[in-house]
């Protein structure tokens, strides 16, 4: 019989469209992928010769389970460059990607019937992280109207004697906004613990990324290589821990994982101290491709009402043509051949939405347009 944990996982829906794509290439199609937020750019030559280096060096053993002293040291430093917050290294701890991050605190903060507060729509697979550790995720809803952004009074609404934590997304995924900081600083203030994923920040386009860390030492802030330095198959990341769960979250990465791959980490400490010129040119470029497909989709009566200014996610509403996503998403992929990720895998408050990815060629998203237009011609032409 399946357990129970398992039972409670609902299918990824943006790589369900991923992979039913990869089955047709397989049989021959070309398909444009914007489903997926995965960089297109290759990991800078820095960080790769970083982890050869590391490799020819001898440095394939077990680190410490809260990983290399100089990673997290460089990860403080990063902190102190960006918002000047002062993090001890001893209150970092680098995993293999950022999710698992957020899994190893999950299981350290958690008990059963435990509420975590969310925005809807969110990152997919938040809710069935919290679930899967016997958590109950409460979910606050955000608008298109109100430029996605989530308000501390609705939080406050939510809240109750078995709230643990409020997880906040900023800049989010599947909308792209950065959360204003006057509202990071009172979510902050409203008793809970904050849960801070900071994946994309670096990925801002006229405004800064704020990080709950300047608001509060009561955060568990979640950040990694994977978006910012093209670095997804490396798996890795980490998350600062207020100092009294360090030790704690220490344990479970010990049974878990012991600890991260060390070449890895010593490529982890190049990004970040030798990647900065690299990481610009990449932004300079997504902005380029955010505005192109931003335009695009307007011309094709896609209006997006709030310019998105951080990640590489543009979130549009398609409820003129459907009120199923998941169900045009898969016509579209099928009839045109091109892949965008429907809104309802991101929440019911994402329903009727699509979410377009400009983590690709400026060729594949003009491409990306005109199949959406000849999409949309097909369906006018029904």
């Amino acid at each position: 019989m399946i357990s129970r944990k398992s039972g409670v996982m609902t299918p990824f829906l943006a790589m369900e469209v991923l992979e039913r794509a990869q089955e047709m290439e397989r049989g021959g199609s070309k398909i444009i992928h914007l489903e997926v937020g995965e960089p297109d750019f290759d990991t800078p030559e820095v960080i790769k010769e970083a982890a050869v280096r590391a490799l020819r060096e001898g440095k394939t053993h077990y680190t410490h389970s809260l990983g290399l002293f100089e990673l997290r040291e460089a990860v403080a430093e990063h902190l102190w460059e960006s918002y000047r917050v002062r993090v001890s290294p001893d209150c970092v701890l680098i995993t293999s990607g950022s999710s698992p991050a957020i899994h190893l605190t999950l299981s350290a903060l958690l008990e059963e019937g435990d509420e975590v507060i969310l925005s809807d729509p969110g990152y997919a697979c938040y809710a069935n992280m919290i679930a899967y550790e016997g958590g109950v995720p409460r979910a606050v809803e955000v608008w298109e109207d109100e430029g996605f952004q989530v308000d501390p009074a609705a939080i406050r609404e939510k809240m109750s004697p078995r709230t643990k934590g409020i997880l906040i997304n900023s800049p989010a995924n599947p909308t792209g906004m950065l959360l204003a900081p006057e509202r990071i600083q009172r979510i902050c203030r409203l008793g809970p613990i904050v849960l801070s994923d900071e994946i994309y920040h670096g990925l801002t386009y006229g405004e800064a990324a704020h990080s709950a860390l300047e608001y509060t030492d009561r955060a568990f802030v979640f950040n990694g290589f994977s978006k910012l330095y093209a670095m997804t198959g490396w798996r890795l990341g980490y998350v600062v821990v207020p100092r009294e769960f360090a030790r704690a979250v220490q344990i479970v990465q010990q049974n878990l994982s012991i600890s991260v791959n060390a070449f890895v980490q010593w490529a982890g400490i190049a990004a970040l101290r030798e990647a900065k010129t690299d990481v610009a040119k990449m932004v300079s470029i997504y902005d380029k491709r955010r505005v192109a497909l931003m335009e695009g989709l307007s011309r094709l009566g896609f209006a997006v009402k709030h310019e998105p200014k951080g990640a590489f996610y543009v979130f549009v509403n398609a409820k003129r043509l459907s009120a199923d996503s998941l169900g045009l998403a898969m016509d579209m992929l099928e009839k045109v051949r091109l892949g965008v990720a429907p809104g309802v895998d991101f929440g019911a408050n994402g329903e009727g939405y699509l979410r377009f990815c400009y983590a690709n060629s400026q060729e594949n998203i003009e491409a990306g347009m005109e199949r959406l237009k000849k999409y949309l011609e097909m369906r006018q032409g029904k």
